[in-house]
C-alpha cells in the first residue's frame, strides 16, 4: 500500500464470515499477550475466519482472524491474508 493511499477510503475487502489463508507468516509484534516478542503466531498456509474488522492508525483494516485448529484470533493486515471462500454474510449483503 503506498504511504498516502488511505485503505479506509474504501470498503474492506473481506467481509465477516470469510474464510481465508495465511500468505505471510505471522509473528507477535508486542500486540498478543503471553507469547515473546518475534514468536510465530500462525505460519504460511494456516486457514481461519474472518470474526471481525477493525481499523489500524486510521489508515489501515484489521481483521480478526479465528484459526479454529489453534482456538486462537489474531489481528490480520490484507496483504497478509489470501481468500478462499465468501462467507455467508457476504451473500446476506448483496440482496
Amino acid at each position: 500500500m503506498p504511504s498516502d493511499e488511505l485503505e479506509l477510503d474504501l470498503p474492506p475487502i473481506y467481509d465477516l464470515g470469510d474464510k481465508v489463508k495465511i500468505i505471510s507468516e505471522i509473528k507477535n509484534d508486542g500486540t498478543y499477550p503471553g507469547k515473546k516478542l518475534g514468536e510465530v503466531l500462525i505460519d504460511i498456509g494456516e486457514v481461519g475466519y474472518v470474526i471481525s474488522i477493525g481499523t489500524y492508525l486510521q489508515r489501515a483494516y484489521i481483521y480478526a482472524i479465528r484459526f479454529m485448529e489453534k482456538d486462537i484470533v489474531i489481528g490480520c493486515r490484507k496483504h497478509e491474508l489470501e481468500l478462499i471462500e465468501r462467507g455467508d454474510q457476504h451473500e446476506s449483503n448483496a440482496t
